[in-house]
């Protein structure tokens, strides 16, 4: 751990013996709805689960003042990595499962919301009766806002993110994500997130490539809610950040990534002369409110296939 970091504890941190440990990385967001949230299973699960949460260089005094305060409150064993600058995705996951304490991790991102009372204990349950080597609980919109403004988003949330367990079993390594997904310890020693992955995207559907083929992969029910819906520019803009990323995803895998429809319409939209004009017709496409929010969403996945096509 560097030398740098500066560390937060709950009253039950010190003598905790936890077997599962939720990470929870942050940028800017604030953390604090969730950890109420989980805080009120505390008694639920007996001791069975920490929370360790890493602040990947947010530099917000009052933000930190705020937790600080809560976690001093919590019943739950947690801990508060505080970083002076950002490291990003990847190595700020790595490096909240070296400070771990449990036998299982459960990678928890700061926007995501419990569906049910029973999460936590749910989790807890399955890492005692099965200790699964990678597991996925799955995303929902149950609790997520209605904004128009994040109807795009939303759409193309529903369509390819919030899918029954039933169906991600038919391609596990396909719908991993480290929003809420349980990872054995011994299975994250063996295959840690590649650092090489920078800025936004694909590191987690990367790393669960590598581990589908040593170890089996899980699918169930139990949902939490992805509230960080974006506007259209936003996603755009996290798009243009993982284009490197998804080039660097399909050199190492091109097997697996040449059955993605993302990389069949990047191929074949590399070919047409003109492609950066057309990139800024089919932004402008998907950010035009009086379009229906089907051809918005269509416009923003040409888009992010046409800003891939750079990259592979």
């Amino acid at each position: 751990m560097s030398p740098r970091a500066k560390f937060t504890d709950s009253p039950a941190w010190k003598g905790a013996r936890p077997a599962v440990s939720v990470l929870i990385p942050f940028l800017r967001d604030d953390p604090s709805d969730l950890l109420e949230l989980l805080d009120e299973e505390a008694a639920s699960v007996g001791g069975a689960v920490e929370i360790v949460l890493l602040d990947d260089g947010t530099r917000d005094p009052d933000l930190t003042a705020r937790l600080t305060a809560l976690i001093r409150s919590m019943a739950l064993p947690l801990r508060l990595i505080t970083l002076p600058a950002n490291e990003g995705r990847a190595i700020g996951r790595n490096r909240l499962a070296s400070a771990a304490r449990g036998g299982s991790l459960l990678f928890l991102d700061s926007d995501m919301r419990p569906d049910h009372r029973r999460f936590l204990r749910d989790w807890a349950d399955l890492a005692a009766r099965e200790d699964p080597a990678v597991a996925f609980g799955g995303f929902s919109l149950l609790q997520a806002p209605t904004d128009a403004r994040f109807a795009v988003h939303r759409a193309m949330a529903a369509k390819s993110e919030c899918v029954p367990y039933m169906e991600r079993a038919k391609q596990p390594e396909k719908y991993v994500y480290t929003s809420n997904l349980l990872v054995r310890r011994d299975v994250f020693e063996a295959e840690a997130f590649d650092p090489g992955f920078t800025g936004w995207g694909w590191e987690d559907v990367e790393w669960a490539m590598r581990v589908s083929q040593r170890f089996r992969v899980v699918h169930l029910d139990n949902a939490a809610t992805h509230m960080g819906l974006d506007t259209v520019a936003s996603l755009a803009g996290k798009y243009e950040q993982s284009a490197p990323n998804f080039g660097r995803m399909a050199r190492r895998h091109p097997e697996i990534v040449a059955a993605y429809p993302s990389y069949k319409a990047a191929r074949l939209l590399k070919r047409l002369p003109g492609l950066p004009r057309l990139r800024r017709l089919m932004r402008r496409g998907a950010e035009a409110a009086w379009l229906p929010v089907g051809a918005r969403a269509f416009s923003l996945r040409l888009y992010r296939a046409a800003l891939y096509a750079d990259a592979v």
